[in-house]
């Protein structure tokens, strides 16, 4: 009989457990200082002291499956911008911002107004490459409320982003204009390897985070662009160091050779 030797494994098992559940518990403690995340990831030293005021007013549409995903990055971004509007849904409608609302109203009262004021971000062969925003703005610089963008993103999957422009359409496209940033689809996308700026494998190339997205654009959006890109960018790269260190190098698959038959 190894009475002894039976009870000493089992208090050695117990007493592992024990430590590997309190280890669990404390790395999965959320920090209530500011970002939400995980303690051990916290990000709270890298967020702005207080969320950037911008003259652009940034509404994203956040897929209801995001909310649960530990990637996402717009809880990150609503905390580092004054004016941004979280829409949880699957599509724009009239009733979900007050904001859209009057901007459709106003469409609906002027069609003639120019809809370039609201920029919906998402790429395309009929969008317009977001640099010529500025070409267009300096033809009413006297026109102080043409000057102040409305910016509307969309937070999902590819596929689900997708799924949701073309449901919001028959409401966006009544007062607002497509636009993209630098892309092109006939390139594959990045991986969290190939930049220290993405946490999720990307489509296609030019694809990001709406983090990164919203950031690029606010870079041309804004007077100090430069600066506010610069802050919002350096908590993305934050998060996707912290990610990175919980990845395995990944190792080339060796091609198994054909049985002879």
């Amino acid at each position: 009989m190894n009475t002894q030797e039976d009870s000493f494994s089992s208090a050695f098992a117990t007493t592992t457990s024990s430590f590997d559940d309190h280890h669990h518990q404390a790395r999965r403690r959320i920090c209530a200082n500011g970002c939400d995340r995980p303690v051990n990831v916290c990000l709270c030293h890298t967020l702005p002291p207080n969320p950037l005021p911008t003259s652009t007013k940034v509404v994203i549409l956040h897929h209801p499956h995001e909310r649960r995903h530990k990637l996402a990055t717009v809880p990150l971004l609503s905390k580092c911008l004054r004016n941004c509007e979280i829409i949880v849904g699957r599509k724009l409608k009239y009733g979900d911002s007050k904001l859209l609302d009057s901007l459709y109203d106003q469409a609906c009262e002027n069609p003639n107004l120019p809809r370039w004021r609201a920029l919906y971000l998402f790429p395309g062969l009929d969008a317009l490459p977001l640099a010529e925003i500025n070409q267009r703005k300096s033809s009413l610089d006297d026109d102080d409320d043409m000057n102040d963008h409305v910016l509307v993103a969309f937070d999902g999957t590819w596929t689900h982003a997708k799924e949701m422009v073309l449901a919001s359409l028959p409401f966006l496209s009544k007062f607002s204009l497509q636009v993209c940033l630098d892309f092109d689809a006939g390139v594959g996308g990045a991986t969290i390897f190939d930049s220290d700026l993405i946490l999720r494998r990307e489509p296609f190339g030019g694809c990001m985070s709406t983090m990164e997205a919203v950031a690029r654009c606010l870079r041309v959006l804004e007077s100090n662009g430069i600066e506010i890109e610069s802050r919002i960018i350096e908590v993305l790269r934050t998060m996707v160091s912290f990610q990175a260190c919980f990845l395995k190098p990944m190792e080339p698959r060796q091609k198994l050779k054909k049985a002879k038959g």
